[in-house]
């Protein structure tokens, strides 16, 4: 079974989870095909609320290529979840958009799901066999840590073993850092342990089931 979806970036290097979306539902069975819009790189969108994305989004597509599934990514920062599912819906619905909708919201960023591990910093950061001791919030404390963007530049930057203008470097580079941990984020391993990602799959089990009836 062959389904098209569009997803709606919360930022520029998040554009690598579109694969990681076409995997999870091909591990159910589904072949989607993600269409990754950025925003960021549309200058002229003025309208920057969940339904303008949306709206955007289905105009970018055009009438003849409606989405089966739109997802929208919206970290949930200093707010509930649930405030940030109730934005995506109601946004959804505002922009005329009635299809399925599969919301993605990392507690408290996305950043969240890429301090688990830890060989990949390290890998990531040029020093693959590094010992420097990093700056990893455990499991348990991981969705309650305030700021996990800076804790995972934090981490980059002591794993790099680097100085002096080499250390700056690292901190220009977080980006592409970030986009290649996203790329090569564990679909299997202890991320499946957090609520924000055990919640985005609850919604694509139910997606797939209403699919596949």
């Amino acid at each position: 079974m062959e389904k098209r979806g569009l997803y709606l970036c919360e930022g520029t290097s998040d554009s690598a989870l579109g694969e990681i979306f076409e995997s999870l539902f091909l591990f159910r069975g589904i072949q989607l095909r993600v269409t990754s819009l950025d925003f960021e790189l549309l200058p002229h969108l003025k309208d920057k609320t969940v339904a303008g994305r949306v709206s955007s989004g289905l105009a970018f597509q055009g009438q003849s290529s409606v989405p089966d599934l739109i997802i929208v990514h919206r970290d949930s920062d200093n707010v509930e979840p649930a405030v940030r599912l109730d934005e995506i819906t109601k946004g959804c619905t505002a922009a005329g958009f009635f299809g399925r909708i599969l919301p993605v919201i990392p507690v408290r960023m996305t950043e969240a799901w890429l301090l688990l591990d830890e060989q990949a910093i390290r890998r990531v950061a040029g020093k693959p066999n590094g010992r420097s001791q990093l700056p990893l919030p455990s499991l348990r404390e991981v969705e309650r840590r305030s700021d996990p963007k800076q804790i995972l530049a934090e981490c980059l930057v002591a794993a790099s073993e680097t100085t002096g203008r080499r250390r700056q470097q690292m901190h220009a580079r977080f980006s592409s850092h970030r986009r290649q941990l996203l790329e090569s984020l564990d679909l299997h391993g202890k991320v499946n342990q957090l609520s924000g990602w055990k919640a985005m799959l609850k919604t694509i089990d139910s997606v797939v089931n209403e699919w596949h009836q």
